[in-house]
């Protein structure tokens, strides 16, 4: 079903605080869209299934931008896996609904890369989910995760059209990224090691694993381009989800060094290969989201130099 997004086109981003919906909330004001809506979150609880659809009754979004969940990186994924699964499937299942019954044109779900099995055939095809094990580290997250693809097929099955569109963006930088060193991914968190190192005068940098893991990384305004795009074209249920990469990985080793020279930090890196890796490798196959007629145009040095840049210029809300 065909489906056209206008300048008043009344859309609610859901976590316009966060990397991705404070991105959707840069793209829309950039681009003249006038009926944006958003909402604090202690104002408006999306665990909460009365005040999720009293909002949704409230408001009458005819789209729907899902940024919002909690995210984390392998050590709050190791530590808190209730908390992951419990909080993404409880806000996955409450916006779903309310929308649903609400009459929304258009949602976009952000899924993970994660959701693929841990030793897979690479670059990873949309069809190879569900066809073996995950990484252990982040099963919660990538079960919550999961289930929300199926909820959003699921409904587009029962009505027979496209309504919701899940997409699995790889490792997504830029802008608003999280920074805390508890909660952050491997990239904002190398930034912030290796800054802080270079200010303390340290001698050296300790890092988790062995290095050798491969990952791909999105910059934040090229996914939102992706999904700006989906939701203009018709889309058939059988083509969902649709992964969102950009075609090429980096070794977290090469990473890692790769900031330190952008930051200036000259110690030296060492790797605590006591811990762990996490999965080995996770780049995602393109066809689909290339067949419609994007790609991704930042380059990965550019949008790294950007993220740093922000970094240093808001760094007094990280200390």
């Amino acid at each position: 079903m065909n489906y056209e997004l206008k300048k008043d086109t009344k859309i609610y981003v859901a976590g316009h605080k966060g990397l991705i919906g404070s991105a959707f909330i840069r793209f829309f004001e950039n681009n003249g869209y006038s009926n944006i809506v958003v909402q604090d979150r202690n104002k408006l609880d999306l665990c909460s299934k009365k005040d999720t659809f009293n909002f949704f009754q409230e408001n009458q979004p005819e789209v729907v931008i899902l940024a919002a969940g909690r995210v984390g990186g392998i050590i709050q994924n190791r530590d808190f896996p209730a908390d992951f699964i419990n909080e993404n499937l409880s806000i996955q299942l409450n916006v779903f609904s309310a929308a649903y019954e609400c009459g929304v044109k258009r949602l976009v779900f952000f899924a993970s890369s994660c959701m693929y099995p841990r030793n897979i055939r690479q670059p990873m095809k949309e069809e190879q989910l569900n066809t073996g094990p995950l990484e252990q580290t982040s099963i919660a997250y990538a079960t919550a995760k999961y289930t929300g693809v199926q909820m959003c097929n699921s409904i587009n099955q029962q009505i027979g059209h496209v309504i919701f569109i899940p997409v699995i963006p790889n490792s997504v930088f830029g802008p608003n990224d999280n920074f805390d060193l508890n909660s952050s991914h491997v990239l904002s968190a190398l930034i912030r090691r290796f800054y802080e190192a270079k200010i303390d005068e340290s001698l050296e940098v300790t890092l988790w694993g062995t290095g050798s893991p491969k990952r791909e990384f999105i910059f934040v305004d090229d996914l939102v381009e992706a999904c700006c795009k989906l939701l203009n074209v018709s889309i058939s249920i059988d083509k969902l989800p649709i992964n969102i990469g950009v075609g090429y990985d980096i070794s977290i080793k090469s990473l890692a060094e790769k900031i330190s020279r952008m930051v200036g930090y000259s110690g030296k890196i060492k790797w605590d290969k006591t811990k762990p890796d996490g999965a080995p490798r996770k780049l995602l196959d393109n066809n689909r989201i290339e067949a419609i007629g994007w790609k991704a145009i930042t380059d990965f040095d550019e949008g790294l130099e950007y993220t740093y840049q922000w970094y240093l210029k808001n760094i007094s809300q990280f200390q």
